[in-house]
């Protein structure tokens, strides 16, 4: 009887977090451990002080962490981290796609390199590890892939137009993704943040005028926090959430609701 009750947790589940060394992916790393998974960290540096301060924090957890190199950037350094994760865990139940960048700039401002730089992580990357992953996922007809939206993806910004066009385009991936791998059994949603306290962040929320600006929009009244999101990613991850699939779950504070 106790089986019909949902399950939270993600005992012997392997999780792939992309962008895992700081901020929102460190948060996810640390709470799918929490939750009992083991953990493939994709770094942009795997050899970086953080990413080996990370692997620490979750063996003290009691769970096995590996350090990938992963710059979304290049494809092949997608490929190689997803292989290699699977050779060393034997599969790969959930990736986590969150790596993203987020450049300020006014639309008129914005230049080529600018533009191509911002794709290439946000979209062309959570792309190509969501196939990287997903095509392992369907040989075993088994898996979770949680991208990292923004409430950018459907509430204008300013000076962030590229940055809100690929969060949209993110959210219309994941639709189109859990429509196409749904007979796969493989699930694919994604989780939409309102601002979060990170390093990247924290300069722009410590201005008095900008962080008042900021909480007039969200009614809960407060800047969220990266377990905030962490949350809502272990869940979409645990077997609780496994008739939900191509929908965008927003961690806003109410944002959208005015």
């Amino acid at each position: 009887m106790t089986d019909w009750f949902p399950r939270f947790d993600l005992a012997g589940r392997v999780v792939l977090v992309t962008g895992a060394a700081r901020g929102i992916g460190r948060a996810c790393s640390l709470a799918c451990a929490k939750s009992g998974a083991d953990i493939a960290l994709g770094l942009r540096d795997a050899n970086s002080d953080m990413g080996k301060t990370l692997v620490a924090e979750i063996e003290k957890l009691g769970r096995r962490a590996l350090p990938l190199q992963m710059n979304v950037a290049h494809l092949d350094q997608i490929e190689s981290a997803v292989a290699a994760a699977e050779a060393a865990f034997g599969r790969i139940d959930v990736l986590v796609n969150n790596a993203g960048v987020g450049p300020e700039n006014p639309a008129e401002a914005v230049n080529e390199a600018d533009f191509d730089a911002t794709i290439a992580v946000n979209l062309k990357g959570t792309f190509f590890a969501a196939q990287a992953a997903g095509r392992r996922m369907i040989v075993r007809q088994s898996g979770r892939i949680i991208n990292m939206s923004s409430q950018a993806g459907h509430v204008a910004l300013k000076g962030e137009a590229i940055y809100c066009m690929t969060k949209a385009g993110i959210d219309h991936l994941t639709r189109c993704l859990a429509y196409e791998w749904a007979p796969h059994n493989v699930t694919v949603n994604a989780v939409a943040p309102t601002f979060i306290w990170t390093d990247g962040t924290r300069p722009a929320l410590s201005d008095k005028a900008f962080l008042g600006q900021t909480l007039a929009h969200i009614p809960l009244g407060r800047i969220g926090e990266p377990m905030d999101v962490a949350g809502a990613v272990v869940f979409l991850a645990s077997p609780a959430a496994s008739l939900i699939t191509g929908t965008t779950l927003r961690v806003d504070g109410g944002w959208g609701l005015a």
